[in-house]
């Protein structure tokens, strides 16, 4: 913030400076600079050049995508794999599936956090090519075209229509100039600049008049002006540095790390207390050890980058045909955690079009002839047609016959700053001339000595000129921007016309101009709301515009709070401001970056929604950035998700098939993890009864593969209707009290298996209990005893994915799409099949008698009766399920 106010008092300074004091500053003259004068400034202030950080070495970017907790996990799961299968395998045993697996998915997960990576050291790079200009400097007594790079403080720069601005420039001479700011300030009209000295402070940079910015261009007329700040120090090198630092994590990367700790926490728990169960009951340490090793890997679910990247791209897919173009896979779940959107006013909630809203009589009154008027003083006009004339003549082409106005102009006075008006001479087919004069409603009134109220020109009163502002506040209190037209019948000698003539006219009428909102706007903020989204403007529009647009969207104001006011807050006190208040106006780009980060330091995930330079720091710190395909390119790089229309009706879509695609994550995530951590404490109670190990490492490991592959049908999956409502944010913990409810659920069945598998049916097919077995028919028992378990454990844990992926009664209160009914139903299939295969046998497991399917189909049933019980209790403690 003391930053932000040093660059305020700084552009003050330039801002109140006369000519001669600039040139003393900079060691200038009005013959421009000389070659030592030039080196000087450059060693004094540096180059024009935006520098953008340190750039981060490819080889340590390639490290942080590949090296992170979750793939540090998989690697170590893959050297165990890899010892277990290949190292320590008997001659014929030796097998690499597992290891192939698991390392494919860690060149995946890294390969695209790599990619990612890349894209977004992009995005401050977009800024050079945005800045590549040449300019005309006046250097040794003569004006030359140079690349903006060379030029330097003191500089003198002509500017005409169509430049951009090299660098920020305080002006010295102007006329008739106008320059956009929109890429800065998001303001939607251009402005007027002048040359004079501004001695008083104003509430930003880009609000004194003789100030123009780099990143800005000329729309209009013409100017001389000294440079005053290059390079960095630029308001565009303030953007460029915000770009240059280092990105936020996002919910989605924070959750995946978290994840990943909690997953390690409970290997490093469960993994150990394994290993010295299994050592101290069967003798066997070695054995033990990597029995132990397995239980980790069986408690990790190995697939879920793969599941996590299938769901994504499918989600992606999806939200595409939608209208919404993701560029940030990892963006897709902060698009459905949204809980505050940030956007700009123009082009948003409004059409980003200037049309003319009302031609009017000076009595309120709609007039063609008012309309007539203006369309042939904007037709005739030979400067460059401003966003007015343009909606001037748009109007009067629909609304008018102008193929029947049939006037000769004679002459015209254009338009300057002085003035603030322009005029054209018109003659009709009889000859007699007609003066048509439009500008500010403050000029117009002082040009003016009659005013025509019903077709009778009577005099202009001052109680009639009140009458006038009176009538003028009101529309620009609704948000429109009102210009005067007078007329004057035979002004003077064709010929000799000049600004003298711009005297003792009649004040016709007014013309009333909007940038309206969007006919979708109201509908989409409202759906936004229904679905758990504050939706809050941050603009740099003035208050009156942005107040009207907001009261027509249905957008309730308690009190709109200015970029002023917001750089004099701290940021305590502006975490409560950003809380309380939904509009925001007049802000610069660090104000919005500041106003986004607050929020984010309230809890809320927050997407920002913007086209311009001057929002690209705020979409930098938001937890995802929205752009357009029509934004200017650092918008666009900069941006997580591309709306391919500046449309709040695309964004709500794209927001539901984000949470969509949050929910079929979690799904795998939140059952999976709580299934396997059920499996190993299952296996933990077994290693301490049973004399033999429950389920060897990879019968482990191919049981979840089988698994695994199931859940790839769940990027298929739907969400239920009410799921969709509210935002999702990734909670980590949520996760382990899932995995601590329904984890011990399904141990019950395991116990349940091995007690009827060791006390029951082993023993009635191979003829006795284990002990009074001879070494084969041990191997027999357990072959079979491990059948058994692998086919219920895979039969629970599959069918749990269904009594899991809603809140309500799996296949009566809501059914999965036919695409996971039928994957996850071959998955059963598949496991339920291996053990009566040769492959089956080559695992460990041996054919299973056919008393055990009716245990096993009782088994289920008991199951899912009580998941679905329990299901009710979490959900009442909790508030929800996924």
């Amino acid at each position: 913030m003391e930053k932000k106010k040093d660059t305020q008092k700084i552009y003050a300074a330039f801002a109140g400076k006369t000519k001669q004091e600039l040139f003393e500053l900079f060691h200038a003259s009005a013959n421009g600079l000389t070659e030592e004068q030039i080196e000087r400034s450059r060693e004094n202030y540096g180059e024009n050049a935006i520098s953008y950080g340190k750039k981060t070495p490819f080889i340590v970017e390639i490290l942080k995508a590949y090296i992170t907790p979750f793939t540090l996990v998989l690697i170590a799961l893959g050297i165990i794999s890899f010892i277990t299968e290949y190292v320590l395998a008997a001659p014929g045993d030796k097998d690499l599936f597992g290891v192939a697996i698991i390392f494919t998915m860690v060149i995946v997960s890294g390969t695209m956090t790599l990619i990612q990576s890349v894209r977004s050291n992009q995005a401050a790079e977009k800024l050079k090519s945005l800045v590549k200009v040449t300019a005309a400097v006046k250097r040794n007594g003569k004006y030359t075209e140079i690349p903006m790079e060379e030029i330097v403080c003191g500089d003198l720069v002509r500017l005409s229509a169509g430049d951009m601005l090299p660098a920020d420039m305080r002006l010295l001479s102007a006329k008739d100039l106008f320059i956009s700011q929109a890429a800065l300030t998001g303001e939607s009209y251009p402005v007027e600049k002048h040359a004079k000295v501004c001695e008083d402070d104003q509430q930003s940079e880009t609000s004194y008049e003789n100030l123009v910015f780099m990143g800005s261009n000329v729309i209009s007329g013409s100017a001389e002006g000294i440079i005053v700040s290059v390079g960095n120090d630029t308001l565009f090198g303030h953007v460029a540095e915000t770009l240059s630092e280092k990105p936020i994590q996002s919910s989605f990367e924070l959750g995946i790390h978290k994840t990943s700790m909690l997953l390690i926490k409970f290997m490093s728990l469960m993994a150990p207390a394994v290993i010295v169960i299994n050592g101290l009951t069967k003798g066997d340490w070695l054995e033990a050890f990597l029995f132990g090793l397995s239980v980790a890997v069986g408690l990790t679910p190995e697939m879920l980058p793969m599941i996590v990247t299938t769901n994504l791209v499918k989600g992606a897919s999806v939200m595409a045909k939608k209208g919404t173009v993701i560029k940030n896979l990892n963006a897709i779940q902060n698009f459905g955690a949204i809980d505050v959107l940030c956007t700009d006013k123009t082009g948003t909630l409004t059409q980003d079009k200037i049309i003319l809203e009302y031609h009017m009589d000076c009595e309120g009154n709609e007039d063609d002839r008012v309309l007539r008027h203006a369309y042939l003083n904007s037709y005739y006009q030979t400067g460059l047609k401003n966003l007015l004339d343009v909606a001037i003549i748009d109007e009067a082409t629909e609304t008018l016959d102008t193929d029947k106005i049939n006037y000769q102009k004679v002459d015209e006075i254009p338009f300057d700053f002085e003035r603030r008006r322009m005029s054209v001479v018109v003659a009709d087919p009889a000859g007699k001339t007609q003066m048509i004069t439009k500008g500010a409603i403050e000029e117009m009134l002082n040009i003016s000595k009659f005013i025509d109220l019903g077709g009778t020109v009577t005099p202009l009163t001052k109680e009639r000129k009140e009458a006038v502002l009176a009538k003028v506040q009101s529309l620009n209190e609704d948000g429109l921007r009102v210009i005067g037209v007078a007329q004057k019948t035979n002004p003077s000698v064709v010929g000799e016309f000049s600004v003298k003539d711009e005297s003792d006219m009649v004040l016709i009428g007014y013309l009333a101009f909007l940038d309206p909102p969007k006919e979708t706007t109201k509908q989409a903020l409202k759906a936004l709301k229904e679905h758990g989204v504050a939706v809050k403007v941050l603009t740099g529009d003035n208050e009156l515009v942005t107040r009207s647009v907001c009261r027509q969207v249905g957008l309730e104001i308690n009190e709109l709070v200015t970029g002023e006011k917001i750089s004099e807050m701290s940021d305590h006190e502006l975490a409560q401001v950003a809380e309380d208040h939904e509009v925001f106006v007049k802000l610069n780009p660090q104000q919005k970056a500041r106003l986004t980060t607050a929020l984010r330091k309230n809890g809320h995930t927050v997407g920002f929604l913007g086209d311009g330079i001057n929002d690209a720091p705020a979409m930098k710190v938001a937890d995802i950035g929205i752009s357009v395909d029509t934004a200017v390119d650092i918008a666009k790089e900069s941006a997580d998700v591309i709306l391919l229309e500046k449309d709040l009706t695309i964004l709500e879509r794209g927001l539901l098939s984000g949470r969509e695609t949050f929910g079929n994550i979690m799904k795998y995530i939140k059952a999976t993890a709580s299934s396997n951590f059920g499996n190993m404490f299952s296996v933990l109670i077994a290693s301490t009864f049973l004399p033999f190990l429950p389920m060897l490492p990879l019968q482990l490991l191919f049981l979840n593969l089988i698994y695994d592959v199931s859940c790839i049908s769940l990027p298929w999956d739907r969400m239920d209707k009410e799921y969709l409502d509210e935002p999702k944010k990734w909670n980590a913990s949520s996760i382990g009290e899932f995995m601590v409810y329904f984890g011990p659920t399904s141990s019950i069945f395991d116990i349940t298996t091995y007690l009827l598998m060791y006390f029951v049916i082993c023993p009635a097919v191979v003829g006795g209990s284990f002990h009074t077995l001879d070494s084969s028919q041990r191997v027999i028992f357990i072959a079979l005893f491990h059948a058994g378990w692998f086919v219920e454990s895979l039969w629970t844990q599959t069918l749990v994915l269904h009594a899991l992926r809603t809140p309500k009664v799996p296949f009566i209160q809501s059914n999965a799409t036919f695409a996971m009914f039928v994957i996850t139903t071959l998955g059963i299939i598949v496991g339920s099949v291996l053990p009566f295969t040769s492959f089956g046998a080559e695992l460990g497991l041996m054919p299973l008698p056919g008393n055990y399917w009716l245990w096993l189909f009782a088994t289920v049933i008991a199951y899912l009766a009580l998941v679905t019980a329990v299901k009710k209790i979490y959900i009442r403690q909790f508030q929800e399920l996924l």
